[in-house]
């Protein structure tokens, strides 16, 4: 199997943008695609911060963070994405703005064998598929924040994907990128997210009702049950805008009451507390 040589990425928010750090890092041309000049500054910056910091603590072995930023390109332009071997949609969880933007890179990435990958956490790989006229080259590849640190990618092909279309993409998943694979069916949230979420919103749940305070429920599952941190800063972290969409996601296929999104989440979105990317959620954040 040719490895692959070229990756696009469409969004340079934290998800993109550390898409394309570890493409770059192992090597990869990468074309990151922002929607304005502002945005791609942004993920530019991002994408420096994150490989200086890698950098300072030693793990970018002989390179630098020059030598790996020499192989991203940020542009604002989709047309940038033509000569893509492999397509990683990373924007926000809008169904109708990603069915929008299968559309139209399937006009634009000119290669008869691109892989079109979404890093959706919660929608359908088949409603992106059939937005194209090559459904059997879409997938979803689902990353895991942060993408330089966590090993896990979830591999979700349609039933229209073909296998030839999943295994390239885990050969540049797990032997180019150097990331865990596992296989999910395309059903909304995944294999991992359909878990954790359920448990998020109970804990969610929980503090609304006044049972314990937010400290309180995060300690107890952090020195009580061994997680590494608890489900309200794990929110917090994901972005409660996020772990909403991934919800209301879940409530639609389901129709579980498990996955409705409790009254406070929606109103935190509302008030634009999303958690660690706003600075306020359960907890508070400086910096």
């Amino acid at each position: 199997m040719t490895p692959i040589e070229r990756v696009g990425v469409v969004g340079c928010g934290l998800m993109g943008a550390g898409i394309a750090e570890v493409s770059a890092r192992s090597g990869l041309d990468v074309v990151v695609v922002e929607s304005e000049s502002a945005a791609a500054a942004r993920g530019r910056e991002r994408l420096e911060a994150s490989l200086k910091r890698a950098e300072s603590k030693g793990k970018l072995g002989q390179e630098t963070t020059e030598a790996v930023l020499a192989r991203v390109t940020v542009d604002c332009e989709l047309d940038a994405l033509a000569d893509r071997e492999v397509v990683v949609e990373a924007i926000g969880e809008d169904e109708a703005a990603k069915v929008e933007l299968f559309r139209t890179l399937d006009r634009i990435v000119s290669s008869p064998k691109a892989i079109l990958a979404s890093n959706t956490s919660s929608i359908p790989i088949m409603k992106l598929g059939v937005a194209t006229s090559r459904p059997e080259q879409v997938l979803g590849v689902h990353f895991f924040n942060p993408v330089p640190v966590l090993p896990l990618v979830e591999l979700v092909p349609s039933l229209l994907t073909s296998s030839q279309t999943t295994e390239r993409a885990r050969a540049l998943v797990t032997d180019q990128l150097g990331k865990q694979a596992i296989d999910s069916q395309d059903r909304a949230g995944f294999v991992v997210n359909a878990l954790l979420i359920p448990f998020v919103l109970s804990a969610i749940r929980m503090y609304e009702s006044g049972f314990a305070s937010a400290g309180d429920i995060d300690r107890g599952l952090v020195l009580g049950a061994a997680h590494p941190q608890g489900p309200l800063a794990l929110a917090d972290l994901i972005g409660l805008d996020t772990t909403q969409a991934v919800a209301l996601s879940l409530y639609e296929e389901f129709k579980e009451p498990l996955y409705a999104p409790p009254p406070l989440l929606a109103r935190m979105v509302d008030a634009g507390l999303l958690g660690r990317k706003s600075g306020h959620g359960f907890f508070t954040y400086e910096g």
